[in-house]
């Protein structure tokens, strides 16, 4: 079966860009790129442990709501939030209102800034976790890896919540631990190229 749908411009790109509008831009400019910043790191690990048990579509629609209420993930600053910020948050029908979910990005929070501390970024630790393309699954044919259950396994180690192996291993696709564009997809070879220029940070 072809893996690809054809775009809106008429290029092929990964089948499941094609099932919402919104998902192309998605595709074509972030999932798979290699991502070295702090807060973007932390934030689509918070966001991938909202999307447990919904689409990736409430997700992608409420991500600007989720950034102002969550003080644009700036983990340093969600530490600080406390029962007062639950029940705001709580109230905020444009994000995901699951209690355990938004306590465990505060909790979360906490565990960043002692990880940022240790290892110097997060970067630094989750780059870590890169999957070698010699040995990388046929792309979009499993929902987890032996680097996602490790670095599950390591954050959960560390005290982090919502951070199970699929929710570990959707991260690693979206931030570029892992190029899972299928072959035929026109962003595959832009994202192995930024893969290869990409200076993991130490």
């Amino acid at each position: 079966m072809d893996q690809t749908a054809i775009g809106s411009d008429g290029q092929p790109r990964c089948r499941w860009c094609a099932a919402a509008p919104e998902f192309e831009a998605y595709h074509d400019l972030e999932w798979g790129f290699p991502v070295a910043d702090d807060v973007r790191l932390f934030e689509k690990l918070c966001l991938e442990g909202f999307q447990s048990g919904l689409s990736w579509r409430t997700i992608l629609a409420k991500r600007e709501t989720f950034r102002r209420a969550f003080a644009r993930f700036d983990f340093h600053r969600v530490a600080r939030f406390d029962e007062k910020q639950v029940e705001r948050l709580m109230r905020d029908d444009g994000i995901v209102r699951h209690r355990g979910k938004i306590e465990a990005v505060i909790h979360n929070a906490g565990q960043a800034i002692a990880l940022q501390a240790e290892i110097g970024s997060l970067a630094a630790y989750f780059w870590q976790y890169e999957v070698d393309p010699a040995h990388a699954a046929r792309p979009q044919t499993v929902s987890s890896s032996p680097e996602a259950v490790a670095l599950s396994k390591d954050l959960k180690r560390r005290g982090w919540k919502f951070v199970g192996p699929t929710t570990a291993y959707a991260f690693m696709q979206a931030i570029g631990l892992v190029n899972d564009h299928v072959v035929g997809c026109m962003v595959a070879n832009r994202v192995a190229q930024a893969r290869r220029a990409f200076q993991v940070p130490d």
